[in-house]
């Protein structure tokens, strides 16, 4: 009897209430149990996601009792419950489980809508119990409704964790997903013979992906005005260092909020899809709460490195998290957001050392990373079109509008060359170079390490991030040896 023909609650109490049937039901908790998420996460982290301001209204939700703050997270978010994680072990058990003639009910305290939803998607089950009306169907509540339907002994049940505890009491037996140590205490006294069923658990190599510390190469661009101007001593490195250790943490929390916001695209993505949160590997709550510990301790060391430092690093946080939520959606602010924030990069570093902020380097800078930033979107959108794709979700191009945007990348890169090659000639490199004639040489390797980089975007071959790619490419970390070759040249007699 498929549950999509009936509506939910007819189809639950005409299975629930069947006689005939002397298997005992197999029933199965969702959050944490049969998917590796929790829905009312889910659903916060969309509502903040689509509509920021409105996080606020939680508290109020919540004052209400959490079956009503599920019913306004329900009406406020269109959830897509076909992109959760699945916890494979669990589907596999139910599926066997089913094959041999059981009865599967799933049993969530998550809202009715948002489970009946995810049941028609799996079409595994004969009936579903979730929250309703103002009964928050957990713990306690759980227990009385099952045993109201089954009676005591007259189910089987599967769940996660210490809310499970009171179902489980009324279980004839009891299955535990990914038990802590002493949750299966606690279970093992009530059910001796209680079966574990093991999948996947949150590893620390999973956490440390989602802070993405590959990433981190990219603040090194602080030190970028220390070695422009020659000034490098032991005395700048130590300022600059606690600056990159903030950089870096604050950019880590930047990014677990962008993935938090983007859960449902990246879901969506080729590749985004494996990221720690995406994936489920690591709990939605434990990114939000290291998210704000992350930023705390990041701004806490920009203080002890001086005021204005400490107004840019929150200034890159400001915009960062405006392209998280609205930026990147609009077509070229996002890219020159990008840039923007990558140049910021540089300014700040020249801000701890006090030194003067040359032009020359900022709007170099702005043009390379602009053309980066470019190159970024076009793999994206490469990568949408050979799957037969039109748009890239959450953001605002279409597949159509690719040459343009190689056009766009090129252009800026270009332009990047120009300004060095301007740079080379003015007054200024004669004060800092012997051999600044040189330095021409470096116009030529960015050249032709733009147009390497455009072409195998062209032809696909490019990484989703052109900088991590730059950071793991054979020819481009040459061709930034030769570079520093030829500035160490260019400076000696």
């Amino acid at each position: 009897m498929p549950l999509a023909r009936h509506g939910s609650q007819e189809l639950t109490q005409e299975l629930l209430n069947q006689s005939g049937s002397e298997a005992v039901p197999l029933v199965v908790d969702l959050d944490g149990s049969l998917i590796r998420s929790d829905i009312l996460h889910e659903s916060c982290v969309q509502l903040f996601a689509l509509q920021p301001l409105r996080i606020f209204q939680l508290p109020g939700w919540l004052a209400r009792g959490k079956a009503a703050l599920k019913t306004a997270l329900a009406d406020a978010v269109d959830l897509d419950v076909s992109q959760l994680p699945i916890n494979e072990s669990v589907l596999d058990f139910l599926r066997a489980e089913k094959a041999g003639g059981r009865r599967i009910i799933l049993a969530s305290a998550s809202h009715r809508r948002h489970v009946q939803a995810f049941a028609e998607h799996l079409g595994l089950f004969d009936g579903i119990l979730a929250t309703e009306g103002e009964i928050n169907l957990a713990g306690t509540s759980k227990a009385r409704k099952l045993v109201e339907q089954f009676g005591t002994g007259g189910f089987d049940y599967i769940g996660d964790s210490d809310a499970d505890i009171e179902v489980w009491r009324h279980a004839r037996h009891a299955y535990a997903v990914n038990p802590s140590a002493q949750l299966e205490r606690k279970l093992r006294a009530i059910h001796p013979d209680a079966m574990l069923i093991r999948g996947e658990v949150p590893q620390a190599r999973d956490y440390l992906r989602a802070l993405r510390p590959h990433q981190w190469a990219k603040n090194t661009l602080l030190f970028l005005p220390m070695l422009a101007a020659h000034a490098i001593a032991a005395e700048s490195l130590l300022r600059l260092v606690p600056a990159f250790v903030g950089f870096c943490l604050v950019a880590s929390a930047v990014y677990l909020l962008n993935d938090l916001i983007d859960l449902s695209n990246d879901r969506d993505h080729h590749s985004k899809r494996l990221r720690p949160l995406a994936s489920g590997a690591i709990p939605i709550l434990h990114a939000a709460l290291l998210c704000p510990a992350l930023l705390a301790v990041g701004l806490a060391s920009a203080v002890f490195v001086s005021a204005p430092f400490l107004a840019l690093i929150s200034a890159y946080f400001l915009l960062t998290t405006a392209y998280s939520l609205y930026l990147k959606r609009t077509a070229i602010i996002d890219a020159m957001a990008l840039a923007g924030l990558y140049t910021l990069r540089v300014f700040a570093g020249a801000v701890v050392l006090d030194l003067p902020i040359s032009p020359w380097m900022l709007a170099f800078c702005l043009f390379l990373f602009l053309s980066l930033a470019l190159i970024k979107r076009y793999t994206e959108l490469d990568a949408r079109a050979r799957r037969r794709k039109t748009t890239i979700a959450g953001r605002g191009y279409l597949v159509d509008d690719m040459p343009l945007i190689e056009v766009l990348a090129g252009a800026s890169g270009y332009a990047a060359v120009v300004v060095l090659a301007l740079y080379v000639n003015a007054p200024v490199v004669s004060a800092l170079y012997l051999h600044p004639e040189g330095l021409w040489l470096i116009c030529l390797l960015l050249l032709y390490w733009i147009s390497r980089i455009l072409l195998l975007a062209h032809r696909g071959q490019m990484h989703e991030d052109p900088v991590v790619f730059a950071l793991k490419d054979r020819v481009s970390l040459i061709t930034a040896l030769l570079c520093a070759v030829i500035v160490a040249a260019s400076s000696l007699q």
